[in-house]
């Protein structure tokens, strides 16, 4: 009787047991374990008797004698087809997962699992998952804890129904919200993107170590890099980036995401520098793996890899090259299929093949799957219902307010109105499955569970979503006439529905009339304004004279026409999810306080382009015609309170440069610690020059703090979000940018109280990128400013001189010989 080979031991370490694996495998065996080829949803069918595998899957899994991950066979929507009739529910999930695994472990020679991946963009994608609202409402909860909770909930939710991986956009920005895939984005600004991609990875995947627990998911962040800044906001296409902009903007949310453990990083389908991202070496191995210590997969997005086919001339050699470039896992293609004739061939080295599968190996490894690749019995995980709420209403948005129409009284007449109002399917957001009847709560119930006693609710939709079509105004505006006040629910959708037409890799195809869908994958706009019937409703309905409140249910900043005088209140609410009208609802009335922050600025039209608040401070005074500011700028929300903000102090307005760095003045630490990171509290990565981290030598006479006073004067409790700004106005070797987040901290103050808030001015604050492409301090004149918003912030001046200055004007403490 021989011994169980070395794999099969829990106890040896994951390196010795994929070398092991590895040694065991056949060429074939190999080049299945990184496709991904077959749709989930094809794996199986179903039956009188509930589901069983189809012969489709049988074959590929015979194929390779192994198959090395499994893309959906929990996922249900209008492109799958998948229905609630035909899918797979959270009663069956687990063993329909277990019936797929069982096949591939006792069917196969070495008997290696698969992975079992699903989409989980805003909760999973699956009938019975529990939603969250869109990413961009997490953004704007600038609440990262909360989120993190959620995320945990949801890949407690996935794993008891047999799913592994969970595929999550967290790296895009939106830099031009054109773009259909704006909801899917955390915002504009990288520090706020890294924080919540942060606050994902703990969540999904837990503490950082080698183990994945029973209850957590491997993650794969999505995309890496720069999809969010394609020209002109068109899907997948082109970016016009340098290497600058790619990491002071687009690698910060993934190098923080890296840094907490993710597993995985799905590689994007935009071009960067003339190679898309999947065929990329420069990115995925230089960036990735050499400089940041990235020892994870890479997985292509659906179909990217055939695109190279016009780059490389057959699939054989596109093959090669996105292997070769660092790409380890296909989805859907034709290209990695025939990796075998690419090493035969001499077109990629056999050793590169068994890298790729050697990271696939350890994911399965990590995640316990060879001790216990099935799930059981084990009732499904509660979903994070909950939480979803809490983030919804989080996430809503006082944008403009005349601070006397909300909150809403009781004993009023109330005309809700416009096409958003009743419908929870237009405010849930893409990659959606189906919802079973009853789930959800729109604007309109909201508000009629929430209103007090003796108030009256009448309802008409007014407009259609889309179009210009004006004969339900007259109904519209007669309501208006006779209520005491008018919320007009407005904005986009993304629901998709079965008539929507797809292309193979997903995205839906909208041309002309774009029927369901304002936003999406594939849908993007090339003019921001509402449809003109929202805006023919919008100014029916606020000549009548009635106040008008307008909510904006949408997944990207629509353009906003000046409102001021014409509205009582905007309030926007970023695809809040299903329960989101109980969550707009308590804002309206006024049992919640509006807490959400803009993460992106709203345009004031298409035309005006970028409005980002971190541009290139090239002091661009406007357009002829119109201002180049935002209508609302990154970070502004209003309270129904009022809040004042002293001038923020400095503990020293004069350092040396050499305080925040052991030698010379990089921050960057050696290559064995990766890019500026090092060990964090409980043993976890972070960032040694992170914001307020404290993690590298100590300035010599203690570290730079900038203090903040912040007052309710109102009399309603609130909740601030102090928000820290840097600005560089003098010296460095890069042009510097107009202002940077830098941190922020969220503040309760009940009526007349006041609270010192305070943010270490360290190295992850004033650095900025070198000519080296590293992350330095560098000696110059900088603004540190704190306020409630990018565009309200007041600054104090913090010197940084290249010796040990002594104590400057206005310094307090010790002073620092020269």
């Amino acid at each position: 009787m021989t011994d169980a080979p070395l794999f099969r031991d829990p106890s040896a370490p994951v390196a010795a047991r994929v070398r092991d694996l590895l040694g065991r495998m056949t060429l074939n065996e190999k080049v299945g374990q990184v496709n991904q080829r077959m749709y989930g949803w094809d794996a199986y069918e179903r039956t009188a008797t509930g589901h069983r595998l189809t012969e489709a899957f049988r074959a590929e899994v015979a194929a390779y004698d192994g198959m090395g991950a499994l893309y959906g066979v929990q996922r249900a929507d209008a492109w799958s087809g998948v229905t609630a009739e035909s899918g797979i529910g959270a009663a069956e999930g687990a063993r329909v997962s277990d019936a797929v695994q069982r096949h591939v472990v006792e069917r196969t020679r070495l008997g290696i699992p698969v992975l079992l991946v699903e989409e989980m963009p805003h909760g999973l994608q699956a009938l019975d998952g529990t939603l969250l609202p869109v990413n961009l409402a997490v953004g704007a909860t600038w609440n990262p804890e909360l989120y993190e909770e959620a995320a945990a909930l949801a890949a407690a939710q996935l794993r008891s129904r047999g799913g592994h991986v969970a595929l999550v956009s967290a790296l895009d920005l939106v830099r031009d919200p054109r773009w259909g895939r704006a909801e899917e984005c955390f915002g504009e600004d990288p520090y706020l993107a890294a924080r919540f991609t942060e606050a994902l990875v703990r969540g999904v995947q837990g503490p950082p170590g080698g183990r994945i627990g029973p209850d957590r998911a491997a993650v794969v962040l999505k995309h890496f890099a720069g999809q969010g800044a394609a020209v002109g906001g068109r899907n997948s296409a082109a970016t016009e980036l340098g290497l600058r902009e790619l990491r002071e903007i687009h690698l910060e949310a993934a190098l923080a995401g890296v840094r907490a453990g993710a597993a995985g990083v799905m590689a994007a389908y935009n071009e960067f520098d003339g190679l898309p991202c999947a065929a990329n070496r420069d990115l995925l191995t230089g960036i990735l793996r050499e400089t940041w210590g990235f020892t994870g997969l890479v997985m292509a997005d659906g179909l990217a890899l055939d695109r190279l086919v016009r780059l490389a001339g057959d699939p054989v050699a596109a093959g090669a090259m996105a292997l070769a470039a660092g790409t380890d896992l296909s989805l859907w293609d034709g290209c990695f299929p025939r990796l075998a004739e690419a090493v035969e061939g001499g077109l990629v080295d056999e050793a590169v093949l068994d890298a790729a599968v050697g990271r696939v190996l350890a994911l399965k490894f990590r995640l316990g799957l060879f001790e216990r690749p099935y799930t059981g019995d084990r009732p499904p995980a509660a979903g994070p219902e909950g939480v979803s709420e809490r983030i919804a209403r989080e996430s809503v948005t006082l944008l403009a307010h005349d601070r006397v129409t909300l909150p809403l009284t009781g004993g009023a007449r109330i005309a809700v109105l416009g096409p958003n109002a009743d419908s929870v399917p237009q405010q849930i957001g893409d990659y959606t499955a189906p919802q079973r009847p009853g789930t959800g709560v729109s604007v309109l119930d909201g508000l009629r569970a929430a209103a007090p006693a003796g108030t009256e609710i009448v309802y008409a939709r007014g407009c259609g979503l889309v179009g210009g079509d004006r004969s339900a105004l007259p109904e519209a505006v007669a309501l208006t006439a006779g209520a005491d006040v008018a919320v007009v629910v407005l904005g986009g959708s993304s629901a998709r529905a079965a008539e929507t037409h797809f292309d193979a890799n997903g995205a839906a195809v909208v041309t002309g009339d774009p029927g369901g869908m304002t936003c999406g994958e594939g849908v993007d706009l090339a003019d921001l304004s509402l449809p003109e019937g929202q805006l023919a409703l919008l100014e029916a309905v606020a000549a009548t004279g009635t106040p008008v409140v307008v909510v904006l249910v949408q997944g990207r900043p629509h353009a906003l026409p000046d409102l001021a005088g014409r509205v009582g209140a905007v309030l926007g609410a970023w695809y809040p999810g299903p329960w989101g009208g109980r969550a707009v609802a308590d804002v309206l009335f006024g049992v919640a306080e509006p807490v959400g922050r803009l993460p992106v600025s709203v345009p004031r039209s298409a035309a005006q382009l970028p409005v980002f608040y971190n541009g290139k401070d090239h002091g661009y005074r406007g357009y002829v015609d119109q201002p180049a500011t935002a209508r609302h700028a990154f970070g502004h929300g209003l309270t129904y309170g009022s809040v004042e903000y002293g001038v923020p102090r400095l503990s020293r307005s004069v350092v040396g440069v050499a305080e925040f760095a052991g030698e010379g003045h990089a921050v960057t630490p050696p290559p064995e610690h990766g890019d500026g990171y090092g060990p964090g509290r409980d043993g976890g990565p972070q960032r040694d020059d992170g914001p307020g981290a404290g993690r590298g030598p100590r300035p010599l006479h203690g570290p730079v703090v900038c203090s903040v006073e912040v007052r309710n004067t109102g009399e309603r409790p609130v909740r601030e979000t102090v928000q820290l700004y840097v600005r560089r106005v003098l010296g460095g070797s890069s042009w510097p940018r107009v202002r940077e987040l830098r941190g922020f901290e969220r503040v309760a103050l009940a009526p007349g109280e006041r609270a010192e808030v305070s943010f270490t001015v360290d190295a992850g604050v004033l650095a900025s990128v070198s000519r080296s492409g590293r992350r330095v301090v560098e000696p110059g004149e900088f603004m540190i400013e704190a306020g409630p918003s990018s565009d309200r912030a007041q600054g104090v001046p913090l010197t940084v001189r290249a010796s040990a200055p002594e104590a400057g004007p206005g310094a307090v403490g010790v002073s620092v010989p020269p």
